[in-house]
């Protein structure tokens, strides 16, 4: 796995970890919640648990906006690398000058003092260039990690909300009183695993 994917799928996994307890649903009027020792019977409890590996492998929706997420992580890198390098043979130029400025002050070489006044300004003036290319260069730095967390944000909200919208109806009978994420489970019992038929869900549902 490249670093970028690597990143984006950890934002995109951290979104959905975060949710920890992805549904909660109020128990029916007059309904107990179920004792420990209906558990202990072996009869399942009203939970169900999704594998969030899983969700963002299959559905379409995170494997889209994980690709979509790298593809503006691959474009600003890029964008900034050719700024930087650019800027970085401004720099190298503008030291040799200054190097050449200092031999020939040193060897006394310039036809006139008005020549080496005029060279030394050229170099004051191109050094503030420099910088405020520098100072261009660490704004766009700031404005496209800004522009990446906005659309990180917006993807990662925009399949928190699919998720949860589609458990809920999908859970619209009330048969699982919590839906949990297996990333916050220590330890997991068979028999409550519902992500393939998730998974399935999801997709029908996005391509709708």
């Amino acid at each position: 796995m490249s670093k970028v994917n690597f990143i984006v799928d950890s934002i995109l996994a951290a979104a959905i970890v975060a949710l920890g307890v992805l549904f909660l649903v109020k128990l029916p009027n007059g309904e107990k919640p179920v004792r420990a020792e209906v558990a202990a019977s072996g009869e399942l409890m009203p939970i169900a648990i999704i594998n969030t590996d899983s969700i963002l492998k299959h559905y379409t929706l995170a494997v889209e906006a994980s690709d979509k997420l790298m593809n503006r992580y691959e474009e600003s890198t890029v964008k900034l690398d050719t700024k930087a390098k650019s800027l970085q043979k401004e720099a190298e130029t503008f030291q040799r000058d200054v190097l050449d400025f200092q031999r020939k002050l040193e060897a006394n070489a310039f036809l006139s003092r008005e020549r080496a006044e005029s060279e030394q300004a050229r170099l004051q003036k191109k050094e503030q260039q420099l910088m405020a290319k520098q100072q261009d260069l660490e704004n766009l730095r700031q404005k496209l990690s800004a522009d990446f967390m906005d659309e990180q944000n917006a993807l990662t909200q925009q399949l928190q909300d699919s998720i949860q919208q589609f458990l809920r109806d999908y859970n619209a009978d009330g048969r699982f009183h919590l839906v949990l994420n297996d990333a916050v489970l220590l330890n997991k019992v068979a028999g409550y695993d519902i992500t393939e038929e998730v998974i399935s869900g999801l997709n029908a549902r996005y391509k709708k």
